[in-house]
């Protein structure tokens, strides 16, 4: 028996999309975009006047790096820093949203999981990195284990919590419908529990950038994480920033992309709804 339209946002219909809604976005977009502007003088004027070695100014670090690209110098080790980054997030995405719809939907899987993902994620992430060197050795192997352990169990514990606040009465609705279980799941709890869960996705991105960057640096240098080691094994500060502006390029892209997939996923939303978000 099929559910009525009330009970899945999906299907129950679009909200009209308010004239102001367009306009408030890009007006948001001004301070963001003054805030960025102004980071970038007060970067630029304290590197020319307080003159500090390993503090160049925002020019010649933006210089350093359109140069870098110029050449060539820094797209080998992007390419291969992206791959391990698509392909170990990737992996934390698949496993660590099955792994909550799990421990959301089933008391008895929380209970067995719910102490070792609460105690992995308070452990400083980075101790993993001798361990993922030692099984797999050199190679991009123990760097995509790296971005794993830094993502996995934010998505994890979101996607869990996500799931167990879907409204109660929402899914006793579908039973009295005669819904079966994987009805229930797909047009009450997966579209009720995806704003949070986006939520959860847009904050690991983030951190896979960060265990991108420190797997590289501490178990092999290779990728983006080379190119610093070599930079401040020379005391080049302005390579050095150059690749940390453009890890930051990178996290923003990631972040915004995450951003994105979520607007178009979760347009069943009300508007108003969607532009807290």
């Amino acid at each position: 028996m099929s559910i009525p339209a009330a009970v899945s946002p999906r299907i129950a219909g679009r909200h009209p999309r308010p004239p102001w809604v367009g306009f408030s976005w890009q007006a948001g977009a001004a301070p963001t975009a003054i805030a960025l502007l102004a980071g970038i003088v007060f970067w630029e004027v304290v590197g020319r006047v307080a003159g500090f070695r390993f503090f160049p100014p925002f020019s010649d670090v933006f210089a350093r790096l359109f140069e870098m690209i110029g050449n060539g110098e820094i797209l080998p080790p992007l390419a291969g820093s992206l791959r391990n980054l698509a392909i170990g997030f990737g992996i934390a995405v698949v496993v660590g949203i099955t792994v909550g719809l799990l421990m959301g939907a089933y008391k008895r899987v929380e209970t067995a999981l719910d102490i070792y993902v609460y105690a992995l994620l308070t452990a400083p992430s980075l101790v993993f990195a001798p361990i993922m060197f030692s099984i797999f050795g050199l190679g991009p192997e123990p760097i995509i284990g790296v971005i794993i352990i830094y993502t996995i169990f934010i998505i994890i514990i979101n996607t869990s919590s996500a799931v167990q606040t879907v409204p109660r009465p929402l899914i006793e609705m579908g039973r009295s419908y005669c819904a079966s279980d994987w009805q229930i799941f797909r047009r009450i709890i997966l579209p009720s529990a995806l704003p949070m869960i986006m939520a959860g996705l847009r904050l690991a991105g983030a951190r896979a950038v960060e265990g991108m960057v420190n797997g590289e640096l501490f178990i092999a240098a290779v990728g983006l994480g080379a190119v610093i080691s070599r930079a401040g094994s020379r005391f080049d500060a302005t390579t050095v920033l150059a690749v940390l502006l453009l890890t930051l390029v990178i996290a923003f892209a990631v972040v915004r992309t995450i951003m994105f997939i979520d607007r178009r996923t979760t347009s069943w939303l009300p508007e108003t709804q969607r532009a807290t978000r």
